[in-house]
């Protein structure tokens, strides 16, 4: 054996573990078919065709935006069988035109999935080229591992010739030592793009979801013109005899119960005095706060089902772990939102659903909003701070892109469920979120007037 060996089996022994944990994230030779060129060729032509359909949607969200003004201003008029009717006319208009948008958001999800998917064949062909340089390294590295000293001598007799192969065999090692380095990136990059691909796909399957609620939106809003022409044959003092047999109470409102998940039931009334309170400490609107709770804790039966250990990722775990210690809980029994089916992880935490790298970051200002120290992610009164001081942050960059407050609060819910990936979320998750908090801005009129 030369004096080589031992190096030669450490770097050896490297590379094989790496090949090994890389070989799972990689497709069949019929799904990389397509060649790293043609695929950057088509990323291109995705990033074109995505520019395109951002131009379209920005040009629905300004008529969007023009019936929500009429719409705001119908409600001003007052209750009158005209402007009920005028309003459910721009509703159902509205809603026609976010069925546009949608579908919009849908094509470029369907246009991300695709660029993606071109980005994972180009990492999978450089998986494949540089496990391929590594074994021929490994062959070459092999081979000289076999020639003793001696023989090497034999071969190479002049003192030149035996240093030129030294060099080529230290210079073969530093050269596997960067490949399997590469390897390992390479490998991490895939796992990445596999996990977006999963996000991609689940904003895919939410999108379409919500274009089927839209239509459905626009049935109910015709129905709901066309009986109240029919029962009140468009004489406006039988309309106002409508409203009045249809109109909640202060009292039926309050007690109106509005349930979290993992923070226990609570009355509307209670519910407002937690968003008012967190309200007053950061300027965002009650009904916002209030929807974006109503809207987290009706996001699946699975949500608040599962274990840390199994639904959680393991940088947060630790994290985790420090918030239940802090606040003297158990760990296994804090239940935290469940990975999707998808593969995405879980682990959110109580009413506001955050993560525990985010509650980390949030937790100071939750304290000095409600003076709890420290604060917990399963407490009514924390998990309502918290929400509103993420979407103080959240709109401040809404704020600059919208013009109207509708737009800024769409854009802002949005923003609270997918952080980086909200636009693919505006007219999903973000306009279900306003459209909650118009109603509680209704609910919440009615009580404090009463009161």
């Amino acid at each position: 054996m030369s004096i080589f060996s031992q190096n030669h089996k450490r770097i050896f022994a490297a590379a094989i573990v790496l090949a090994v944990v890389a070989s799972p994230f990689l497709r069949s030779g019929a799904a990389r078919a397509q060649t790293a060129s043609s695929a950057t060729a088509n990323t291109q032509s995705i990033a074109a065709q995505q520019q395109a359909l951002e131009a379209q949607l920005q040009q629905l969200e300004g008529q969007i935006n023009q019936y929500e003004t009429q719409i705001a201003a119908d409600e001003q008029k007052g209750t009158s069988l005209t402007a009920e009717i005028n309003k459910l006319n721009s509703e159902i208009a509205k809603v026609q035109l976010q069925i546009k948008a949608t579908n919009i958001t849908l094509q470029e999800i369907n246009s991300q999935i695709t660029a993606t998917e071109s980005q994972i064949t180009i990492t999978a062909g450089d998986i494949t080229n540089k496990k391929s340089a590594i074994g021929n390294l490994l062959q070459r590295l092999y081979e000289d591992d076999q020639t003793s000293a001696l023989e090497s001598f034999v071969q190479n007799p002049r003192l030149s010739d035996l240093w030129d192969r030294l060099q080529n065999i230290s210079l073969m090692e530093t050269n596997l030592s960067a490949d399997v380095t590469a390897l390992g990136a390479l490998t991490n990059q895939l796992q990445t793009q596999d996990q977006q691909l999963a996000v991609s796909k689940t904003a895919a399957t939410s999108a379409q979801l919500y274009e089927a609620a839209q239509a459905q939106q626009i049935v109910a809003a015709k129905q709901q013109k066309s009986q109240i022409l029919a029962d009140t044959k468009g004489q406006e003092s039988a309309y106002q005899t409508l409203v009045e047999k249809t109109k909640q109470t202060a009292a039926q409102i309050r007690n109106q119960i509005f349930q979290l998940l993992g923070g226990g039931q609570l009355t509307f009334e209670e519910a407002y005095q937690y968003a008012k309170l967190a309200s007053q400490a950061t300027g965002v609107d009650p009904a916002l706060i209030l929807a974006v709770l109503d809207r987290e804790s009706a996001l699946g039966q699975n949500v608040g089902q599962c274990s840390y250990k199994t639904a959680m990722s393991p940088s947060n775990i630790p994290i985790f772990l420090k918030i239940t210690r802090q606040l003297g809980l158990d760990p296994n029994s804090m239940m935290v939102s469940c990975p999707n089916s998808d593969g995405v992880y879980g682990g959110a935490m109580g009413p506001a659903q955050f993560e525990p790298s985010t509650w980390e970051l949030y937790a100071s200002g939750i304290s000095s909003v409600t003076g709890d120290n420290p604060p917990s992610p399963w407490k009514n009164a924390d998990a309502f701070a918290a929400t509103a001081l993420y979407l103080k942050d959240a709109m401040q960059g809404c704020v600059s892109l919208y013009s109207t407050t509708l737009a800024q609060e769409r854009c802002t819910a949005a923003k609270y469920y997918a952080g980086g990936g909200w636009r693919n979320y505006l007219w999903t998750y973000g306009e279900a979120t306003v459209e909650r908090a118009q109603t509680f801005t209704q609910d919440i009129a009615t009580i404090t007037s009463s009161s």
